[in-house]
């Protein structure tokens, strides 16, 4: 049976468009050396990554995307081109909490690309020295999910950290379990990351009600755990299962079906303006009466909304507390600088955490 002619000519038309395509990329890579070149020779610069420029290209490929192809998709295409060509400039080492086939590592590498080197860590705090020595160029961590709320140890990090936040990444969470057991029956124990244990609890109850749960540093050190030879199931990443050659015995057990997690990431340098943007503040109150309200007051005043507030204990003195809050907007624009002037005045310690762009893809 041999192809119809249509079919040939649209062969040939997808040839001719794939060498166009290819031309036009390895032309953009081609520029990216030359801005390398630029920044070394004229402004003395080492920093080839930025983020608010990423954020803006990515936006006006999602804004301009005419289809078939959606816009989140194209947007993801050209995160791996100008990932490519940032390594040409600046090859990166990107900090994260693993071990290798974690939904933090996964968080990395959409927010930067396939053509960056990982890094994992055992611990979030590790992940921050990291980054503070120089060791790595940016890191990557989590700080709440949709399901389970803040992640407190992230939070906890940054007051005595200098590190800035650079960026958000949003990140679908789909949970699977993982296994070698002929069946569900056949499983002893379950192996997770208790937030993964927590997010699929009515599953859990549902399906193996019976069977013990054992919560462990990560989702993917329980992959790798009943890979090598525990006897259970771990709930894990479909990378994970591929990563560590598991069956996946159910996909998707998360109780929430739009379960998010949203990771940070973590840098030294401050980020400019990208045009949409988020500011993270921590901030202790004085003590007296009203504090909290006089240190909130100045936002509601400039019009600026306010999408998250956390407190967390402040580790000087018994029920003292640092309270974290995001709002709209960076730094540099004039509402948030009147607003941010006016807590500092209130506030017995106010510190930004960074202004970075809001999450694209």
């Amino acid at each position: 049976m041999t192809d119809s002619q249509e079919l040939q000519d649209i062969r040939q038309k997808i040839d001719e468009v794939d060498r166009t395509i290819q031309k036009l990329i390895n032309e953009r890579a081609s520029c990216a050396m030359r801005v390398a070149e630029i920044k070394r020779d004229i402004e003395g610069s080492s920093q080839f990554y930025r983020p608010e420029r990423e954020a803006q290209v990515l936006r006006m490929v999602s804004e301009r995307n005419e289809g078939p192809l959606p816009g989140e998709e194209v947007a993801r295409l050209f995160r791996e081109i100008m990932s490519a060509c940032l390594a040409l400039e600046e090859p990166m080492n990107i900090a994260y909490l693993g071990p290798e086939g974690t939904f933090t590592q996964a968080a990395a590498l959409k927010h930067f690309g396939h053509s960056v080197s990982t890094t994992p860590k055992s611990a979030i705090d590790e992940i921050f020295r990291e980054v503070e020595s120089g060791a790595a160029n940016y890191g990557v961590v989590p700080i709440e999910n949709s399901t389970e709320g803040i992640i407190t140890h992230t939070l906890d990090t940054f007051i005595n950290s200098p590190l800035r936040i650079c960026g958000e990444v949003d990140l679908r969470i789909h949970h699977n379990l993982l296994s070698n057991a002929d069946k569900l029956e056949n499983i002893k124990t379950v192996y997770a990351h208790p937030q993964a244990l927590a997010q699929c609890r009515e599953w859990l109850d549902e399906n193996l009600a019976h069977v013990p749960r054992e919560g462990v540093s990560s989702n993917a050190g329980a992959a790798r755990m009943v890979a090598e030879g525990k006897d259970g199931a771990a709930i894990a990443s479909s990378a994970a299962a591929e990563l560590y050659s598991l069956n996946i015995a159910v996909s998707s057990i998360e109780d929430e079906p739009d379960n998010t997690t949203r990771f940070l990431i973590i840098g030294r340098k401050p980020v400019p303006a990208s045009g949409k943007d988020k500011t993270s503040v921590m901030v202790s109150a004085k003590n007296k009466s009203g504090a909290l309200v006089s240190l909130l007051q100045p936002i509601a005043e400039q019009g600026i909304s306010m999408t998250r507030i956390e407190s967390r204990p402040s580790r000087r003195g018994n029920w003292e507390y640092v309270f974290f809050f995001d709002i709209e907007g960076h730094e540099e624009d004039e509402p948030v600088q009147k607003a941010l002037k006016l807590i500092e005045d209130e506030a017995a310690v106010l510190k930004v955490l960074g202004s970075y762009p809001k999450a694209v893809l």
